[in-house]
């Protein structure tokens, strides 16, 4: 046993120090003659894990960020023979990947459509151009799973190198996709050097996604996620919603068999963090006292989301309101706060946590427009009677009705007065 792991562990050096020579600027043809022993014995759990390797030494998130298109093309031969084993229907990996066929359909349809409004610009193709990228766009619900479900199970796992690096990329491409929308919305003729500078990057960062999801971040996931753990997400992936396809209904968890690619265990049950209590005694508060389930009612009931992180960095509990504005899922419970935005934010994020800490602040303050709505979002800092630092509370809400009110309006009373 011991002969193995240190094989293993000499091995995953190996993987590592291939990525590195790309690190220091050595050519994709170079690395591979080099190293071409190294590159046929790899299989898609030795890449990820050299990344995490290298993130956990220093390598900073946007460099791995990057190079990881060139990760994967430097084995990309050994990659292709390798296949994920046959999925049933229902489970989350064949819904990721039933996304993955219409999005490629999708991407394909709107690339052909703006080659042909390149060549020669016509109304018609615009429009269908527009209608391709709408549809383009809501394929983010499938980001959003893979940001919300799976990246935290795999961090449960202690495997944290995807979240990171891929997070990243998913922000690139939601940001391309906004560019080539404004384009788009412009006056017509629209440039159409514009549309390849903006087009041409974001058609190779969703193929390329696609092909990491299929032979290194799927295959990776199926090796570390336990039957029961797949099934908890599929509880709540409904809640994000899915990309032109419905799930079905053939896989179940805890009924796994080597043919779906599982590991199997006690069966399907909520994670024990997330259990509801609900107990009879009222807690007792600073004033009165309310039951676990009035508490939980009072909560969902506000019109605005609330999220609590402990003073560890861990996130304990999120109020599960009618119409939320961040999409939050069970699974985040228990994840570290860090984990929860993507690398483009984290310093800002983490300079709060710090100066909360630190006493530096109590709160901070910010507001952005999306989707329509004014969003303002404030962190506040919780501290104990001692005045030690006890985690933070997250406040968003929509205050665009807010904004718009004028004159007074007094209980009961009609319209406003102005």
């Amino acid at each position: 046993m011991s002969e193995y792991i240190n094989n293993a562990t000499k091995r995953k050096e190996q993987i590592k120090n291939v990525l590195k020579q790309l690190h220091e600027g050595k050519s994709l043809e170079q690395v591979k003659a080099d190293f071409a022993d190294i590159i046929r014995g790899t299989d898609a759990a030795g890449i990820a894990e050299a990344e995490q390797m290298l993130i956990a030494e220093g390598v900073p998130v946007e460099e791995i960020q990057s190079l990881c298109d060139l990760h994967s093309a430097v084995f990309r031969e050994t990659l292709d023979t390798q296949m994920l084993p046959e999925m049933l229907p229902g489970h989350p990996v064949y819904t990721f990947r039933a996304e993955n066929q219409v999005a490629m359909q999708v991407l394909k349809g709107l690339g052909a459509s703006l080659r042909m409004y390149m060549a020669k610009p016509d109304p018609g193709t615009l429009r269908n151009a527009r209608a391709y990228l709408s549809r383009l766009m809501e394929y983010d619900c499938h980001y959003v799973r893979k940001e919300n479900l799976l990246f935290p199970f795999l961090e449960k796992h202690g495997f944290s190198g995807p979240s990171k690096v891929m997070w990243g990329v998913h922000n690139d491409i939601r940001l391309q996709w906004k560019k080539l929308r404004e384009l788009l919305s412009g006056a017509e003729p629209v440039d159409a050097d514009a549309i390849y500078k903006v087009f041409m990057p974001l058609e190779t960062a969703m193929t390329e996604m696609f092909y990491k999801e299929e032979k290194i971040l799927f295959p990776a996931a199926l090796e570390r996620l336990t039957d029961s753990e797949w099934g908890q997400i599929r509880l709540q992936e409904s809640e994000i919603g899915y990309f032109y396809v419905t799930p079905g209904n053939l896989w179940q968890a805890g009924k796994g068999d080597a043919a779906q690619g599982v590991r199997s265990d006690a069966g399907l049950q909520r994670p024990a963090e997330v259990v509801k209590a609900t107990p009879q005694a009222g807690i007792p508060l600073d004033t009165g006292a309310l039951t676990a389930e009035q508490i939980n009612w009072m909560l969902k009931s506000l019109p605005l989301d609330v999220t609590y992180v402990d003073e560890e960095d861990t996130v304990r509990y999120f109020s599960q309101t009618k119409d939320r504005i961040f999409q939050r899922t069970e699974a985040i419970i228990g994840r570290k706060v860090q984990n929860c935005h993507p690398p483009q934010s984290l310093d800002r994020v983490q300079q709060i946590i710090d100066d909360f800490r630190a006493g530096k602040r109590d709160e901070a303050e910010f507001w952005i427009q999306m989707q329509g709505k004014f969003i303002h979002i404030c962190y506040y800092a919780l501290r104990d009677e001692q005045g030690k630092y006890r985690g933070v509370l997250e406040v968003t809400q929509d205050i665009g009705h807010l904004r718009s009110l004028q004159g007074e309006k007094r209980l009961l009373d009609g319209a406003p007065q102005g």
